[in-house]
């Protein structure tokens, strides 16, 4: 019989951000049923403790922290919660995200620069850095960061989350080269329009939505599940031999050249 990819995560720790809902939780879900400790982040405790109590109702083993990667000692504090709970870190989901600006980009204020910056590209420094200390401990390991198609082609109204978005892809192909010594992969995965609260704006609205699906071929939006393939692939040893990649899972949106309108 052929050799078949190995999926499973059995004694490995995830550390996830942005993990109370959306992307976030249903990778956290996948990954726990996979046989994962998940560490689950986000600056909300409440709703990151309804998350883990679902994983662990299912026999999935949850640790919730409730923490703000912008907050470096927070960052650290979240990274030995799940040491001391579990061991160590293996993998990291780097999730966390902002966007407080809708608009033309000259409309925002640097404040919204400041914000959208420090949690969707430098909280992700920040928490590459902290696991990735824990990593080299166990010999390797992964880092998947959510990034966009927003970071590789413009988005109407959403331009300083693209630039912030385009920034995590660069982040990623860094990160990918010089941790590879240590044994650390580093992936993206940039997906297209997703269904969740952090883009109910855009789906909830019914000529913004209009708008979407005719640049996506498939013409309709994803669900949160149809993100967690890709991210089992890359967090297992599936992907042993990718590093300083990024997937696009956009229904089409990237490749779509207007044959669908």
């Amino acid at each position: 019989m052929a050799h078949l990819p190995n999926f499973d995560l059995e004694g490995k720790v995830a550390v996830i951000t942005g993990a109370s809902r959306g992307i976030g939780a249903a990778i956290g879900r996948c990954y726990a049923a996979m046989g994962a400790a998940v560490v689950l982040s986000s600056r909300k405790q409440a709703a990151l403790d309804e998350v883990a109590d679902s994983i662990r109702a299912e026999g999935g083993r949850a640790l919730a922290v409730a923490a703000h990667t912008g907050d470096v000692q927070a960052v650290d504090s979240l990274v030995q919660e799940a040491v001391r709970a579990f061991g160590g870190v293996d993998i990291l989901v780097n999730n966390a995200a902002t966007n407080p600006h809708f608009g033309p980009i000259l409309s925002a204020e640097e404040s919204h620069w400041h914000k959208i910056l420090d949690v969707n590209v430098v909280g992700y420094f920040r928490m590459a850095k902290a696991c990735s200390a824990e990593m080299v401990k166990r010999s390797g390991g992964r880092i998947i960061n959510l990034a966009s198609i927003a970071g590789r082609r413009p988005q109407p109204g959403m331009g300083v989350y693209c630039v912030s978005k385009a920034g995590v892809l660069m982040l990623t192909e860094v990160l990918a080269a010089e941790l590879a010594d240590e044994g650390i992969q580093v992936n993206a995965i940039a997906p297209g329009f997703v269904r969740t609260d952090f883009s109910r704006a855009i789906w909830d609205n019914p000529e913004l939505k209009k708008t979407v699906l005719k640049a996506i071929p498939q013409k309709r939006i994803a669900e949160t599940s149809e993100l967690t393939g890709i991210a089992l692939y890359l967090a297992s040893e599936a992907s042993s031999f990718t590093t300083g990649a990024t997937f696009l899972v956009d229904g089409g949106q990237w490749v779509d050249a207007g044959l669908g309108e």
